[in-house]
């Protein structure tokens, strides 16, 4: 894809599990309504099935989404297809994902270390790499990606985060590159409890050291144009059409 993963210019609405307005989460009907929003970006989370498939799933289990305490990782793809998440809707792979949307850029959170090879697997089978970006909260999962498919992109995980904080305090654009180690955007929400991770010497540092600020999990009309008013670099939502609307009119 010409251009890569930070084309065309911010700012960006990464689609949080998809538009679940409709149709469950992270399953292929929430990715399409996303898509005929609007949406450019698609955000996703991978757990393995039994048998190693990189499969679409925020949570380990099925409790919330299906209401069944099995993990899906115990779970063979087959098996996972057939649980009904809700209108007949059943579990999709990242495989699938890839070749629906061609077009489209993936925001993928690699949840575990045993989703690594399949989430690498699926993206070299697509030919992918200029086209996701690759995330984990754990900053080794996340070099491991990287290392895996030259040519992604990655955000920090949370070690890094707190490191490229803590370079926003002294405004050190040299510190927070040093401290995200070749990650090139900062995901994170505004706060976590009493620690204010999110502020404007966080953003001007990070766009200093060439870094992207997107943040999540932003819901809420004024919230997002708060946020773009900051100059944050995206905005992951659940609303993707109600965020699209909001970036289309600034």
């Amino acid at each position: 894809m010409a251009g890569g993963w930070f084309e065309p210019p911010a700012p960006r609405v990464l689609a949080h599990r998809g538009l679940a307005l409709e149709a469950p989460e992270n399953t292929l009907a929430a990715f399409e309504a996303a898509v005929r929003a609007g949406a450019q970006y698609l955000e996703t989370d991978i757990h393995p099935s039994a048998e190693g498939a990189a499969v679409l799933a925020h949570d380990p289990t099925l409790r919330r989404v299906a209401g069944r305490p099995e993990s899906v990782s115990d779970l063979s793809l087959d098996a996972l297809r057939g649980v009904d998440l809700g209108g007949g809707h059943g579990f999709a792979t990242l495989d699938e994902l890839l070749h629906a949307f061609p077009e489209v850029r993936l925001n993928v959170d690699v949840k575990t270390d045993a989703a690594v090879a399949p989430t690498v697997d699926a993206v070299r089978r697509a030919g992918a790499a200029d086209r996701v970006l690759l995330t984990a909260f754990s900053d080794a999962r996340r070099r491991r990606l990287a290392d895996a498919v030259p040519g992604s992109v990655t955000s920090a995980g949370r070690t890094s985060v707190l490191r490229a904080v803590a370079a926003s305090r002294t405004r050190s654009s040299a510190a927070m590159r040093r401290g995200v180690a070749g990650a090139r955007a900062l995901q994170i929400p505004e706060r976590v409890g009493r620690l204010r991770v999110l502020s404007p010497a966080l953003i001007e540092t990070a766009h200093a050291a060439g870094l992207e600020v997107h943040v999540w999990t932003v819901n809420d009309e004024v919230d997002m144009r708060r946020l773009l008013g900051l100059g944050v670099d995206g905005l992951v939502t659940d609303r993707a059409d109600l965020a699209l609307r909001v970036v289309a009119g600034i």
